[in-house]
């Protein structure tokens, strides 16, 4: 029986990579957080935070709209210019300082210190995870 709830554990902890999720690591190699195939952004402990719709629509977990990302702007519910990134990876606040960089699956602060990793996660899903549901912190 024990054994039986260790290996259900096991799975249950698991689900999230078997589902395909996209994973968020943290510097150490934790992981922080998952992005499933349908946008859904879910914690380590696989709790539903919010959601990352197709056209760019960023939504927490009451469904309540918080923001916008979309051709490397980012916006807050109100539709004002919160940050951008660049196809270089660079991410910018909205007064166009460097808070950090996003590039081959490792995340950096603006010192380029590496403050955590990706995994099968395209850019605007990352930079969608900083700006609404700070996951790692710049």
């Amino acid at each position: 029986m024990k054994t039986f709830r260790l290996l259900t554990l096991v799975l249950l902890m698991a689900l999230p990579t078997m589902a395909g999720a996209q994973t968020i690591y943290n510097s150490s190699h934790a992981t922080r957080g998952y992005i499933n195939s349908d946008g859904t952004v879910r914690n380590s402990n696989n709790a539903t935070i919010g959601y990352i719709n197709s056209d760019g629509t960023v939504r927490n977990s009451n469904n309540a709209t918080i923001g916008y990302i979309k051709n490397g702007t980012v916006r807050n519910s109100n539709n004002a210019s919160i940050g951008y990134y660049s196809s270089d990876g660079t991410v910018r606040n909205s007064y166009n300082s460097t808070i950090g960089y996003i590039k081959n699956g490792t995340i950096y602060n603006s010192n380029n210190a590496t403050i955590g990793y990706y995994r099968d996660v395209d850019v605007e899903k990352v930079v969608s995870v900083f700006f609404f549901f700070k996951m790692l912190e710049w």
